[in-house]
C-alpha cells in the first residue's frame, strides 16, 4: 500500500517500491490491463446472462434440435467452454505481448534500486560460543 505521508523522491532515498505507483510506465501497465479486462468481461457477462435468460425465458428456442439430439441449449453450453478458453488464451498472448514487457522493466527497475544487502538478511557464518 502506498503510503501517502511517505517522503518523495528527490527528498530522500527510497528503499521500498512505493514509487512504482507513480511510475509512467505502471500507470500504462494499469491502463492496458483494464482496456482488455473490463471490455473482455463485460462482454462475456453479457454472453452468460443471455444464455441463463435463454434457458429460463426462450425453452421452445433452446429445445430447437440443431443435429439429432443436439440441441440450441447444448450448443449454447458448450459455446460458454469455448469462449473461456478463448478468452484465457487471448489474454496469454496479449498479456505476453503487452502487459509483461512493461511489468519487466519495471521490475528491472526495482531491483536496480534496491539495496544490495541489508544487515538483517544476512545470516551469520559462525557462531560464537
Amino acid at each position: 500500500m502506498i503510503d501517502p505521508a511517505a517522503p518523495s523522491r528527490g527528498e530522500t532515498p527510497r528503499t521500498d517500491t512505493a514509487w512504482i505507483g507513480d511510475d509512467p510506465r505502471f500507470t500504462e501497465l494499469r491502463a492496458a490491463y483494464r482496456r482488455f479486462v473490463f471490455p473482455v468481461t463485460a462482454a462475456f457477462l453479457l454472453w452468460f446472462l443471455a444464455y441463463v435468460l435463454c434457458s429460463a425465458y426462450a425453452r421452445g428456442f433452446m429445445a430447437t434440435k440443431v443435429v439429432g439430439n443436439v440441441n440450441v441449449a447444448l450448443v449454447f453450453g458448450l459455446l460458454q467452454f469455448v469462449s473461456t478458453f478463448g478468452i484465457a488464451l487471448a489474454y496469454g498472448r496479449f498479456a505476453a505481448r503487452r502487459l509483461d514487457p512493461l511489468a519487466e522493466a519495471l521490475r528491472a527497475t526495482a531491483a536496480a534500486q534496491a539495496p544490495t544487502a541489508r544487515a538483517t538478511d544476512q545470516e551469520p557464518t559462525e557462531t560464537q560460543a
